[in-house]
């Protein structure tokens, strides 16, 4: 009953010992006792429980009994770091057990092995088990060895082996009733899933594995450390770190298992965001893992210290010759580890010029590049690519960087959410960094923008998959909006707001979780960027592409058929002024700060001096298109003076400007617009707008609800919606506008069939993006992108509401004129007051795309 109804049956056994009962039935109530404290409370108690057990089989005369007690007692022992007596334990009760006793003892004792890295013991164990198991017809032991022997292939990196096994006990636990077990098959299968590189199932199963585990009211440390691995690989290191902590605190409270704390404080190592806190849990846990005789862990541990400690920037041919070391164990212990180990070895010798060494290290590392789950080649091919450099050869390290980042655009395409699209980008970030380096050295300004444009805007080359047919996200979706309006509403009147932020914060979680769920459904198509197509569709347009490479800007000027690279300045001071614009366009918002409104102008010109360079005086008199960096997505480049009076627009990625001017107006030109609730203005310049378009659909007050106003935009060929907008840093996927019945949201927007041609977004911060990934970007505007939007008009930094209305009247003056919606706002902006708010209300709105 203990993995079957974990709760009932530790009750059902402190009842038999409240009934005076024999030895061998008390012997039995101490086990049961033993067993859930030991995988779900106090470790100390559990051992004492058990030694009691121990003691009550003996006192019984039952060999089989104090067998089975023994090798329950080894899986505690070895729990709690007493690996020397857990061992005894069992070698005792393999003594003392016999037959299907004997092999049930064998099973738990190859968990152990398996508990302790030692995973060729573990596989003789529970091959010696299962045949005897099967004999018996014992299916829930059966079942429990092919998962663990499954498990065991696993970390062995033999994923069919494993997945077969998995499936064989898969079928024998659909006859039991025992729900630990299945949660815990389910569990395994996500392990399989995510050793086979899918993520979005891993995550599903991970998922469903804890619903289930819930259920039974019983905490999850592995489901816990699982989820950490397979959330780290996702790019999701911060949601990964908080488990790995919450997991930690919940141990220290309960005494819970040693082995596990010290698994999860490995996890917490490698997640850490510095190298200082990377290092000190390391150490911690590799003590912990040397205390306990885990050598298999213990060398993981030291490898995580060892890239820690390189990342502060130390070098020396001590952590050379460590890390070669560690490679080699690694190796000896058939771990897929052992290739990152090598690669590690080759950096640091690199490092310090030892070319030769360098060479052999990174040789051995990228024999990974062939084969297994697409992190781990991408590995080899970083490898190929630093050996390539190390030899001289810069067509070599081209190839290897083209070659890894195909990998990663496979795996890519499998990830169906946008949000992990954007964030595995960073897996290829050194390739593609390693092919700039070389084009910038060895190539010309155009073999430059062809690795610019490798890497750049990648998950904005295909929509999201679209999940409407999903009806618990849309529950979910309506939930979280009812919930978001009652607590905004709430907070409106004064009134505490505590359980309705638990609840929005609970249904958000359920929400970001089916979307990670979902699976790549659209091929990549195998385009490549070609300068060529983009010069001849440029015409009189300029494009300037920046890139960054080592922490410079370079900037690539496109047009007039050709490519011409000019130096900027270093991207940190870039930033910096950034963030200062940023402050002075938030005080100019206001009146009163027309002081300011000189220094905005002053760090408009230092921005154009550390971003464009003297690219800056070849722009020509025709319209330019911007492709910055994620980091410099919040300039508004309306303020530099080079581009402050002409057509300039911008997109994240040169493909993307092309795709969006190659895409087609939808037939029909439907015309919407929408008017949220509570703006200041209360959304003036929607009638008069509305004069202009004939007959548009119009939605406001109770007509402005999300699945109405959804409906509505889908194909439309233009939007425009006035309401409060929300940027969401913690959650960028939830920035949201404020509709009647509550916010819309990025998810929203993505489960449109086809988002608005064009659309003009007339409220603050709604252009506000957060970096992800490489050089991505995740937000309302890039939502819209990849859903059949060419162009949108947005603001980057809060903005006056009532000098919003003449700027939108003047910029529809122009669309409905024919104009694009860069032309349109440039001569919006033109046809403002000059005063301060006025001019700092244009500079914060962009128009993005090519429509």
């Amino acid at each position: 009953m203990v993995f079957a109804a974990p709760n009932d049956a530790l009750s059902r056994a402190e009842g038999v010992l409240d009934t005076d009962p024999t030895p061998l039935h008390a012997s039995v109530a101490h086990q049961v006792i033993g067993i859930w404290q030991r995988d779900w409370g106090d470790l100390r108690i559990a051992l004492d429980h058990l030694r009691r057990a121990r003691d009550l089989a003996a006192r019984a005369d039952s060999a089989e009994r104090e067998a089975d007690v023994l090798a329950t007692l080894g899986v505690a022992l070895i729990h709690a770091g007493r690996t020397r007596q857990g061992l005894a334990a069992f070698e005792r009760g393999v003594e003392r057990g016999s037959g299907h006793t004997r092999a049930r003892v064998l099973y738990r004792r190859a968990y152990s092995w398996w508990v302790l890295g030692h995973h060729r013991a573990a596989l003789e164990d529970v091959r010696r088990a299962i045949p005897v198991l099967r004999g018996a017809d014992d299916v829930i032991w059966t079942a429990r060895a092919l998962t663990l022997r499954a498990t065991v292939h696993l970390a062995l990196g033999s994923v069919e082996r494993a997945e077969a096994d998995f499936t064989a006990a898969e079928a024998l636990w659909d006859t039991t009733g025992q729900e630990h077990d299945k949660a815990d098959a389910v569990e395994s299968r996500g392990l399989a899933a995510f050793r086979s590189g899918d993520v979005p199932a891993a995550l599903r199963l991970l998922d469903e594995a804890g619903e289930r585990y819930a259920k039974l009211g019983t905490p999850t440390f592995m489901l816990n450390i699982r989820r950490c691995e397979v959330l780290m690989a996702a790019g999701l290191a911060p949601e990964a770190l908080a488990e790995a902590d919450a997991a930690i605190a919940v141990l220290d409270r309960i005494g819970g298992q040693s082995t596990l704390k010290a698994e999860l404080l490995l996890m917490a190592a490698r997640l850490a965001g510095d190298p200082g806190t990377a290092i000190a849990r390391a150490a911690v846990a590799e003590r912990l893992f040397a205390g306990q005789r885990r050598g298999w862990w213990e060398t993981h541990a030291r490898l995580v210290l060892i890239e820690a400690r390189v990342a502060t920037g130390r070098g020396s041919g001590r952590l050379v010759a460590d890390a070669a070391r560690l490679a080699e164990r690694l190796a000896a212990f058939g771990a897929p580890a052992a290739p990152e180990a090598w690669l590690l070895a080759g950096r640091i010798a690199l490092g310090l010029d030892w070319t030769a060494d360098a060479e052999r290290y990174l040789e051995i590392a990228a024999r990974s590049r062939r084969s297994g789950p697409p992190l781990a080649r991408m590995t080899g091919w970083a490898a190929q690519a630093l050996w390539a450099r190390a030899t001289g050869s810069g067509r070599g390290v081209l190839e290897a960087c083209r070659r890894g980042l195909d990998v990663l655009d496979d795996h890519r395409m499998t990830l169906g959410a946008s949000e992990l699209r954007a964030r595995a980008t960073a897996q290829g970030a050194e390739l593609a960094a390693l092919a700039q380096q070389v084009s910038l050295e060895r190539g010309g300004p155009r073999q430059l923008l062809g690795w610019s444009e490798r890497w750049r805007a990648t998950a904005l080359s295909t929509p999201p998959t679209r999940p409407p047919a999903d009806p618990e996200l849309v529950s979910g979706l309506t939930a979280f909006r009812e919930i978001a309006a009652r607590a905004e509403s709430a907070r409106m009147d004064g009134r505490p707001v505590p359980a309705l932020e638990r609840e929005q914060r609970r249904l958000e979680r359920e929400i970001r979780s089916r979307t990670l769920h979902s699976r790549g459904d659209t091929p990549g198509d195998g385009a490549r960027f070609q300068a060529k197509r983009l010069l001849e569709r440029l015409g009189d347009t300029r494009l300037v592409e920046l890139a960054v490479l080592d922490g410079r800007v370079q900037v690539l000027l496109c047009g007039g058929g050709r490519v011409r690279r000019f130096a900027g300045g270093l991207l940190a001071e870039a930033e910096h002024e950034a963030e200062y614009v940023q402050a002075t366009l938030r005080r100019l918002a206001h009146p009163g700060a027309e002081g300011r409104l000189p220094l905005a102008e002053a760090a408009g010109r230092r921005l154009e001096e550390l971003l464009l360079g003297a690219a800056a005086g070849h722009l020509g008199p025709g319209p330019v298109v911007v492709v910055p960096p994620a980091r410099l997505h919040r300039v508004p480049w309306a303020l530099l003076p080079s581009l402050r009076e002409r057509v300039v627009s911008v997109s994240p990625s040169a493909s993307g400007w092309l795709r969006a001017r190659e895409t087609e107006p939808p037939p029909g030109r439907r015309h919407v617009l929408v008017r949220g609730p509570g703006l200041a203005t209360g959304g003036a310049e929607v009638p008069e707008v509305a004069g202009r378009y004939g007959r548009p659909t119009v939605l406001e007050h109770a007509d402005a609800r999300v699945p109405r106003v959804l409906e509505e935009l889908d194909g439309a060929t233009l939007a425009h919606i006035a309401a409060h907008g929300t940027f969401r840093a913690d959650s960028p996927m939830f920035s949201s506008l404020r509709m009647a019945d509550g916010p819309l949201i990025v998810h929203d927007f993505e489960r449109l069939a086809r988002s608005p041609y064009r659309i003009i977004l007339s409220s603050c911060d709604t252009a506000r993006l957060a970096p992800a990934g490489a050089d991505e970007l995740l937000g309302l505007v890039t939502a819209l992108l990849p859903l059949g939007t060419a162009g949108v008009v947005a603001s980057s930094a809060p903005v006056n509401d009532a000098a919003v209305v003449p700027l939108m009247l003047a910029l529809h003056r122009g669309l409905s004129g024919g104009l694009s919606l860069a032309e349109a706002l440039r001569d919006a902006r033109a046809a403002l007051p000059g005063d301060s708010v006025h001019r700092a209300t244009g500079w914060a709105f962009t128009a993005f795309g090519a429509a």
